[in-house]
C-alpha cells in the first residue's frame, strides 16, 4: 500500500508537472499577447497626442476665427444701422416731399380759376400795350389809316394760349 501511495504521489507529482509546464506555455503566450497590447496602446498614446494637439491647434484657429467674425459682425451692424438710417431719411424726404406736392396741386386747384383769370387780363394788358407801342411807333399813320395799322399789329401778334379749365 505504501508503494500505491507513492505511486499516487508520483502521478500527481507528474501530472502537476504536465500542468506546470501548460501553465508556464499558457502564460508565455499571455505574456507576448500583452507586451503585443502594450506596444499598441503606447503607439495609440503616441496618435493620440498628435490628435489632442492638432486638436487644441485647429480649436485655437477657431476661437480666433470666431473672434474675427464677431469683429466683422459689429462692423457690418454699424454699416447696417447707417443703411437703415439712410433709408428711414429717404423715407422721411420722400414723405414730406409728398406733402409739400399734395398742398401745392391743392392751392393750384383751389386757385386755378384766379390763375386763369391773371393769365387772361395779362394777355389783354400785353395786346393793349402792344397796340400802344404800334400806335406810339407811327403816330402819322395813326391819324390817317389806324384801323388798318390796328389789323396789321394784331395780325403780326404772336398767338396767345390759355390754360383750360379743368372742369
Amino acid at each position: 500500500m505504501r508503494i500505491i501511495l507513492y505511486l499516487s504521489v508520483a502521478v500527481i507529482a507528474i501530472a502537476f508537472l504536465i500542468l506546470v509546464l501548460y501553465l508556464a506555455k499558457t502564460l508565455k503566450s499571455l505574456q507576448s499577447t500583452l507586451d503585443s497590447v502594450s506596444q499598441t496602446l503606447s503607439g495609440l498614446e503616441n496618435q493620440l497626442q498628435g490628435v489632442t494637439q492638432e486638436t487644441a491647434q485647429l480649436l485655437h484657429k477657431t476661437n480666433t476665427l470666431a473672434e474675427n467674425i464677431q469683429k466683422k459682425t459689429e462692423n457690418l451692424d454699424s454699416v447696417f444701422v447707417a443703411v437703415k438710417n439712410v433709408g428711414t431719411s429717404i423715407q422721411g424726404f420722400n414723405t414730406t416731399l409728398q406733402k409739400v406736392s399734395a398742398k401745392a396741386q391743392n392751392k393750384l386747384d383751389h386757385n386755378e380759376d384766379k390763375i386763369a383769370q391773371i393769365i387772361q387780363w395779362s394777355s389783354a394788358i400785353m395786346e393793349l400795350r402792344d397796340r400802344w407801342k404800334t400806335k406810339n411807333a407811327y403816330p402819322e399813320q395813326a391819324n390817317a389809316g389806324g384801323i388798318e395799322l390796328q389789323a396789321q399789329a394784331s395780325d403780326n401778334l404772336p398767338k396767345k394760349r390759355f390754360l383750360r379749365s379743368r372742369y
